[in-house]
């Protein structure tokens, strides 16, 4: 009886002085819930008093979050707008909300057509011909001259498109808007867009999960995804006229301008970049802070994780398919970092 007592006042003394755990719960951009999986548990080994939670349901829930002051993070694709930082701030007495690129990433147009087995070419017209229904069947001359000797069905091509608020489809339409008159007049950019055409699917998973089931269907996803469920993906022809598929170099390569003109805020597009190997469907991915936290536990892990992620975890994203920052970018950030109260 003795010892049992010895034990559990040794147990109590121990739970008295082993340090707290501090939780911090986020949630967003399905774009990169790949690579921030594979940071929060990295990142748990070596500080296992901090878990960070991180809910992959899309960009627009993560900004409508984190405005709400439900999460205490963000996460996005496409940056926030002046409208959306302006309801942040009203909605939390004058504080702002930063900016944190993370990773480079690409949406890439991904397909299911039978007996069709080969990484078809994209042109700007064919992509935003399909997506606004206006190119309905797979044997377009559009699409055929694009791909010589390959034989396209005469099938009605079926689009699926993300149903949710979402950073992929943020990056998608950006594109899209920037190649195509008529898209940006009538469907614009955005998280969320009236879509001409087309099935909905929730989250990438969902779009990923809607094309393997549906012959003659093609729809846009982070490459990371389709390179997870092994389907195909295309080439799409950039501005300096080359079909370019996109992987870590390529995507590497439509930065490279946007590291020198990086704005203070971090808020850059780099769709439809310049440069003969750059892929045009690239773009950063955004962690979304609050510049003041109260909590004074949470400050100090969001603030050393930015630090980590900005060091240690770039040396990690080439294995699951993303491109590091910038160098610039990670000596800019670094500085950023002391904005956060």
């Amino acid at each position: 009886m003795k010892k049992i007592a010895l034990l559990l006042s040794a147990g109590a003394l121990w739970a008295a002085v082993a340090p707290a755990e501090t939780l911090i719960n986020g949630a967003g951009a399905t774009f990169p819930y790949p690579m921030y999986s594979k940071w929060f548990n990295e990142y748990k080994k070596i500080h296992p008093d901090i878990q960070i939670n991180y809910q992959s349901r899309g960009s627009g829930a993560g900004i409508a979050q984190v405005t709400a002051g439900t999460i205490d993070f963000g996460a996005s694709d496409g940056p926030m707008n002046d409208l959306q930082i302006k309801e942040f701030e009203d909605k939390h007495m004058g504080t702002t909300i930063l900016h944190f690129p993370t990773v480079l990433g690409a949406d890439v147009p991904t397909y299911n057509i039978p007996g069709v087995n080969v990484s078809l070419n994209f042109t700007a017209e064919a992509l935003a011909g399909i997506f606004l229904g206006k190119i309905t069947k797979w044997n377009d001359p559009e699409l055929v001259k694009a791909n010589p000797g390959v034989k396209l069905p005469s099938a009605d091509i079926i689009v699926v498109h993300r149903a949710d608020g979402s950073g992929t489809t943020y990056i998608w339409t950006d594109y899209l808007s920037k190649v195509s008159k008529e898209w940006e007049t009538k469907v614009g950019r955005g998280t969320s867009v009236k879509w001409p055409v087309g099935l909905g699917g929730q989250g990438n998973e969902g779009v990923t999960g809607q094309i393997k089931q549906s012959p003659n269907s093609i729809g846009y996803v982070e490459l990371i995804y389709a390179l997870q469920n092994k389907m195909l993906y295309g080439k799409v022809k950039n501005p300096a006229g080359e079909f370019v598929q996109a992987d870590l170099a390529s995507v590497t390569a439509a930065a490279a301008g946007a590291a020198k003109a990086m704005p203070d805020d971090f808020r850059i597009s780099i769709t439809n970049a310049p440069g003969k190997t750059a892929y045009p469907v690239s773009s950063f991915t955004w962690l979304l802070i609050p510049a003041k936290i109260a909590d004074p536990a949470k400050k100090k892990a969001i603030v050393d994780f930015l630090g980590w992620m900005l060091k240690d975890g770039q040396t990690m994203t080439e294995a699951l398919s993303y491109a590091p920052l910038p160098k610039e970018v990670v000596a800019k950030e670094t500085k950023a970092i002391a904005k956060i109260k």
